[in-house]
């Protein structure tokens, strides 16, 4: 005769759902960095604070020092309830089209990312397919492909605005080639290798069926592809990212994050300054989410089916 399941004992309590198991590292964590952070504040705001404010005041005690550093007006490291406060002001109290407006600046550097990433994308499948049919094109293309990152992009970006700038192209154009020059790489790398990734005895059923290059590249290459592919999207978008917010550094531009970020530099703002700072940090991990969303829709659809 079978044993029945014995019943679970009450003291095992009920099993935590999985998302509780998930958020409870990350609220840990969370929790942990901002206790640090209120700390720093506290640290290196104080000195500035009490000369400035509490000094000329007269008595002050404990309570009144966490009062000051946590909310100075020209803090050195601002709390994130002032972050909070300025990023909410910047999104709600100004119109979309103002220069004081944090969705402008948003958009604008948003814009100059997912072009760049679109050319830096398509310029890297090309050299990439260009590399893997030609023995010659990959002994000539992919040293310098390589060696092209040698060079910071605080030192090209410059030049690159400089030559584009006197053939007559100004505003978004610029800044997308900035962009496209980090987005192109990982990709080129990534489908080089995906390209090439197909065995031996796939491709000599390609030839078996008298398949041309073309064939095989859209019906075997490029699927194979994909997996390599999608991971490179990822850091290619964050690295674009960078490369449209440092093309804005030297140009003076009046909008962007990357000119929030001079203009706040300027004035001494460092509340702005870190309120773009976060922004373009959600900014980017809006834009891998998006891409992570893209690559799960393809998947589900080039998955093969199970019969039923």
């Amino acid at each position: 005769m079978a044993e029945s399941a014995l019943p679970l004992s009450p003291a095992a309590g009920p099993v935590a759902p999985g998302w509780a198991q998930r958020a409870a590292p990350v609220a840990a964590v969370l929790t942990v960095v901002l206790l640090a952070w209120y700390g720093l504040a506290v640290w290196l705001n104080a000195p500035g604070v009490i000369e400035r404010v509490l000094a000329p005041a007269g008595d002050w005690g404990g309570r009144e020092l966490l009062a000051a550093t946590w909310n100075a007006q020209r803090p050195v490291v601002p709390t994130p309830h002032q972050i909070g406060a300025d990023l909410w002001s910047s999104w709600v109290d100004w119109p979309l089209d103002s220069p004081r407006s944090l969705a402008l600046h948003t958009w604008v550097t948003g814009q100059a990312t997912l072009t760049g990433f679109v050319l830096g994308t398509a310029l890297g499948v090309a050299l990439a397919a260009c590399i893997v049919h030609s023995r010659t094109l990959d002994r000539a293309l992919l040293p310098w492909i390589v060696a092209s990152q040698t060079v910071p992009v605080l030192a090209i970006a410059p030049i690159v605005l400089v030559i584009l700038g006197s053939l007559g192209f100004s505003g978004l154009l610029p800044k997308a080639v900035i962009a496209m020059y980090l987005c192109f790489f990982p990709v080129t790398v990534a489908m080089v290798q995906g390209l090439r990734s197909p065995q031996r005895l796939e491709m000599e059923l390609m030839h078996t069926y008298a398949a041309s290059r073309i064939q095989t590249f859209w019906l075997l290459r490029l699927p194979a592809a994909l997996p390599f592919l999608f991971p490179a999207l990822r850091v290619s978008i964050a690295a674009g990212l960078v490369g449209a917010i440092v093309a804005e550094l030297p140009t003076g531009a009046q909008a962007g994050l990357g000119a929030r970020l001079l203009t706040g530099s300027y004035y001494g703002n460092t509340v702005q300054i870190w309120s773009a700072l976060v922004m373009a940090s959600v900014l980017g991990l809006a834009l891998t989410g998006a891409i992570g969303l893209l690559e799960r829709s393809l998947t589900r659809r080039t998955a093969p089916r199970r019969p039923a």
